[in-house]
């Protein structure tokens, strides 16, 4: 009765809801950049006062050393109902947003969220744009809804289940202080049974999905070093090492002719797909040239690891990217120069097993074997964190299939996803906790770009799957 109340909450009260979305989405809390430090605290503290409104004992706590010098952790719990039996859940998400350069292609103010309709054009219905709008902050808020709606519906706002909430505001930034944060709350956060964390997204409107699996990350720096100024490339050309040159000669030879990682030993820990998981997989009838088409690029745009699918590519392959390179002069005009160094943005998506210290590792002892004459490098670990896959017949994520059923009317595909999300194998290793990633996002909403958006059908849906998981959840054994 509880469950069918809060449904009904939820519809008589999405306007509101959406505005308390939007008010959050208008706080600049971007994590990386320490101008908005200020703000990252006032999103922290506007979420814990929705929670405290709840009825959790919320917290904002410091985290880093020295104290505060990161942006801090809202942790809050709630007192089960006294005969409640069920499992502990802990709900983790994030405040912190992506910069939003380059500001010149958004549409509107990042930090001033618009609610609109779709375009001519443009698929689906109505929309909120902003930064933040679906990574995390609209997808953390279908959960603070949930609760609302369950508080109005029978007093307590998880329906006496036990929960801990956890949202960072570092998740952009390598959750540099996560890990020490969840090891000094270890003997608290060690009680849940389970992490839930909604961060993820679906195949498609309509196609209610929830994520079993999420790739790790290496992420890192090189930086080529020769000459101890920049050159004259008249007087110099010819004479010495170019570093651009010779950085891109290096990272040219990243990939084999089957387009697989060149480094020894990188697939040395790689489980091979099952033939079952593959078999899934392409039951879901993913459209490979539906996905090319939505980003601008034709059917023989598909490259990657030979012998498989892009969704097992995706889904079940490491892989190596070089995400930015920079050297020399890139202002207007003409500048004939050598320049004395540069560098590259080299990050690896790993998964189940891969260990991304060993595979950072790795990547510099291969740089080093192919020092270019006269160079040396700079080589910087910026972070990372290990893949993580849930036991498909885990009574946790079956709780979260029936939330699913029951709020879209239909059975949630079991994806995987390529991204990655280090909290969930960080979870697994210092608490031996699973996590369930019940995402709502779609593959066009922009994240991390500009235009970033957050569909209301989805943001509804998300909320409607919390308060069911809610009401699932306390039959769990």
């Amino acid at each position: 009765m509880s469950a069918t109340s809060a449904m009904n909450w939820l519809s008589s009260n999405e306007n509101e809801s959406i505005s308390r979305w939007m008010d959050w989405l208008r706080i600049k809390s971007i994590s990386t950049d320490p101008t908005y430090t200020k703000d990252c605290a006032a999103a922290a503290e506007w979420c814990a006062s929705q929670l405290r409104d709840l009825g959790f004992d919320a917290k904002v706590l410091p985290t880093g050393k020295p104290s505060g010098s990161g942006h801090p952790i809202v942790l809050a719990t709630i007192e089960p109902a006294k005969d409640y039996k069920g499992p502990h859940v802990l709900f983790y998400g994030h405040y912190d947003v992506q910069p939003v350069d380059p500001i010149g292609l958004w549409e509107s103010d990042p930090f001033e969220p618009v609610l609109r309709d779709a375009r001519p054009g443009e698929g689906g219905g109505r929309r909120v744009v902003a930064r933040g709008a679906v990574d995390d902050k609209g997808q953390v808020m279908t959960f603070l809804e949930a609760c609302r709606a369950w508080k109005n519906a029978c007093g307590h706002p998880t329906g006496g289940a036990a929960y801990t909430v956890l949202i960072e505001g570092e998740e952009e930034n390598g959750s540099v202080n996560l890990e020490p944060f969840v090891q000094q709350h270890q003997k608290q956060l060690a009680a849940c049974d389970v992490c839930l964390i909604s961060d993820t997204g679906m195949l498609g409107r309509g196609r209610p999905a929830i994520t079993y699996g999420v790739r790790g990350l290496a992420y890192t720096e090189v930086v080529l070093h020769a000459s101890n100024q920049d050159l004259h490339s008249g007087l110099w050309g010819g004479r010495c090492p170019n570093p651009i040159t010779e950085l891109t000669h290096v990272l040219a030879q990243l990939h084999d002719k089957k387009r697989r990682v060149a480094i020894p030993g990188f697939y040395d820990a790689v489980i091979p797909l099952a033939k079952k998981e593959r078999e899934n997989w392409k039951k879901l009838k993913f459209s490979t040239k539906a996905a090319l088409k939505a980003i601008g690029l034709p059917p023989a745009a598909d490259v990657g690891e030979a012998g498989y699918t892009a969704l097992e590519r995706e889904w079940g392959r490491p892989t190596a990217e070089i995400n930015g390179i920079v050297g020399g002069y890139t202002g207007k005009g003409a500048k004939t120069v050598i320049p004395s160094h540069a560098s590259a943005k080299v990050s690896f998506r790993l998964v189940a097993n891969q260990d991304p210290v060993k595979i950072t590792k790795m990547f510099f002892k291969w740089c080093k074997d192919r020092t270019p004459p006269g160079c040396r490098w700079e080589l910087i670990d910026h972070h990372g964190g290990h893949g993580v896959t849930v036991p498909i017949d885990s009574p946790y994520l079956a709780a979260a299939a029936k939330a699913m059923k029951r709020a879209a009317g239909k059975p949630a595909d079991l994806i995987k996803s390529g991204g990655s999300i280090p909290v969930g194998g960080m979870l697994k290793r210092v608490l031996g906790i699973d996590t369930i990633f019940m995402g709502f996002g779609l593959p066009d909403d922009r994240v991390h770009s500009p235009n970033e958006k957050f569909e209301v059908d989805c943001f509804t849906l998300g909320c409607k799957c919390h308060a069911h998981f809610i009401g699932e959840i306390t039959g769990v054994k």
